[in-house]
């Protein structure tokens, strides 16, 4: 047996061509996302669809300051610290379109203890991630390319503040969608090793 064609065609491609994702498509995507399984039959996310330069603009300097300051205590160089700044700026400024995943409270169970307070907001992390994944399958099957960008997970409270957003909003994954870059050649998938990666209690 094998992967099916619909999981094969999602990949994690990085380059766009300058054509708009239309509305109806974005919206679909949303949609595919939407029914991701999720703790309590709750729906713990919030989707910002970024496609005005100037949101773009405003999310990728926010990001990238507080980046800069992270990079700062990692003792990187500062011409480093411009190249790798840069060329995230350029990932975000070149993506038609930007879908940020944010996780709330909405929904929630509450705890009076930390540990099943921190497992509740697990559950709602591990739902935001199944419901990034079908979004991205739904846009692959749209004929959209598709990046899933972990740098709000570093940064929730800036990249929330940068878009001034909801206060209790907490965005956590950022999607980039386009048509691809014609020119663009995506690496091979490397095999998988089943034998290290799972176990079988038959």
């Amino acid at each position: 047996m094998s992967v099916p064609a619909f999981l094969e065609a999602r990949r994690s491609i990085r380059a766009f061509s300058a054509d708009r994702v239309p509305r109806a498509a974005l919206t679909t995507m949303i949609e595919a996302a939407c029914i991701a399984p999720a703790p309590h039959h709750s729906r713990p996310w919030r989707w910002v669809v970024i496609n005005s330069v100037n949101a773009k603009q405003r999310l990728a300097n926010g990001m990238g300051d507080h980046w800069r300051i992270d990079l700062e205590r990692d003792g990187l160089s500062a011409a480093r610290i411009e190249e790798l700044v840069a060329k995230s700026h350029v990932k975000i400024m070149t993506a038609p379109s930007i879908i940020l995943g944010c996780l709330t409270w909405n929904g929630l169970d509450s705890y009076p203890d930390e540990i099943r307070q921190r497992a509740e907001f697990g559950m709602a992390l591990l739902s935001l991630g199944a419901a990034v994944e079908n979004l991205m399958v739904c846009a692959a099957d749209l004929g959209y390319a598709s990046c899933w960008v972990a740098a709000p997970i570093f940064c929730p409270d800036t990249a929330r503040d940068s878009l001034s957003l909801p206060v209790d909003w907490r965005p956590h994954a950022m999607v980039c969608v386009g048509k691809a870059d014609p020119a663009y050649i995506g690496r091979p998938r490397p095999p998988i090793p089943l034998d290290e990666l799972v176990t079988f209690l038959d």
